[in-house]
């Protein structure tokens, strides 16, 4: 049964109405006409009509006595987001590898459910740690009952941790999150896998304040703040965009020498046998491509032309998707390079 509004000329009556079947059709009775709409709102009928009918009705009285404010809500948090990231953190083994480096490790707190709740607060909406603890207060994550700022510290302390080996350490000690890399990237390999194209590139976060005290350096400042320190960090994707590693140096390392560490540490520390980088002109200099070629890996540099007389007369003049352009690299005293062949799409 159901309410329905029947208009008559100007007026209008509401009406009881149900929904019998016949056979394969279906037809509608009123059960009664309670009366005009507007002299019931008028008089206040209609409001007690629905109220005494909630009674019998519990949902019905949730939402009459939440629209009166009569309700008192407990406790309102949100699960969504845990809901959905949490089942992607244990498909990712991520839950599983941090638990298994944390060990027997004599920690008073969860210390992989504090790693999930930073994580998750940057996805949603990024911060500090102490953002953190107050934006959990929202959401009900399993497990992060009783954390505390100070847990957080911890955590993130335990992450940057340094390890007692250090080979195939980069510019930088190799801590616990290198292993959480390496481990999460073997968790997903198989018979075939190779890195055929891995994408590489960096970027800067500066300081203000005191901040900076360990990896803070003056260096070329990519956000135009030379006055202040910074640290740079540098990230490692494989073709489909899923990040394979990380990197964070100094800030007064330059990208000519960040490309060649992180190209050693993905051979050495996740056996990759065969690769091509990609990086963006930041990291050309002689020195850098003589040692690409030296350990037999393949690579794209981008490169400013020299003139646009070449891409003027050669590629925009012809109508070929594909036209092969010679570009010859430059020569200096001390190494001699042999001429490429690129083909450019126009």
């Amino acid at each position: 049964m159901f309410f329905r509004i029947k208009p008559s000329g100007d007026r209008r009556y509401l009406q009881i109405v149900e929904n019998t079947r016949d056979g394969a059709k279906t037809r509608q009775s009123v059960i009664a006409t309670l009366g005009r709409v507007d002299e019931l709102e008028a008089a206040g009928k209609l409001d007690a009509l629905l109220r005494s009918g909630a009674r019998l009705c519990e949902t019905a009285m949730l939402v009459s006595s939440l629209r009166e404010g009569t309700l008192d809500a407990v406790a309102s948090l949100r699960i969504g987001a845990p809901l959905v990231f949490g089942r992607l953190w244990e498909e990712t083994g991520c839950r599983a590898v941090v638990e298994k480096l944390v060990g027997d490790r004599a920690f008073e707190f969860p210390i992989e459910r504090a790693i999930f709740a930073t994580v998750l607060h940057r996805l949603m909406v990024s911060g500090s740690d102490r953002a953190c603890e107050r934006w959990l207060e929202a959401y009900r994550i399993d497990g992060t009952k009783g954390l505390e700022l100070h847990h957080l510290y911890r955590a993130m302390t335990w992450l940057g941790e340094a390890l007692k080996d250090q080979s195939g350490a980069t510019r930088a000690p190799r801590r616990s999150k290198d292993l959480i890399e390496e481990m999460l990237f073997d968790r997903r390999r198989s018979l075939f896998t190779d890195l055929s194209v891995v994408l590489f590139d960096t970027t800067s976060f500066y300081f203000h304040g005191a901040g900076g005290a360990t990896l803070g350096r003056h260096g070329k400042s990519k956000d135009h703040r030379p006055d202040l320190r910074q640290v740079i960090v540098g990230v490692v994707l494989d073709g489909e965009g899923r990040p394979i590693c990380s990197e964070t140096w100094p800030g007064n390392a330059t990208d000519v020498k960040s490309l060649l560490p992180v190209v050693d540490r993905l051979r050495q520390r996740f056996g990759i046998a065969r690769m091509c980088v990609v990086a963006d002109r930041g990291m050309i200099s002689d020195a850098t491509i003589v040692e690409l070629e030296k350990r037999g890996i393949e690579y794209i540099l981008g490169a400013r032309e020299r003139s646009d007389k070449e891409v003027r007369e050669i590629v925009l003049a012809d109508a070929k998707p594909m036209v092969p352009l010679v570009i010859p690299r430059a020569r200096d005293k001390e190494t001699s390079l042999e001429i490429k062949e690129v083909t450019v799409g126009n």
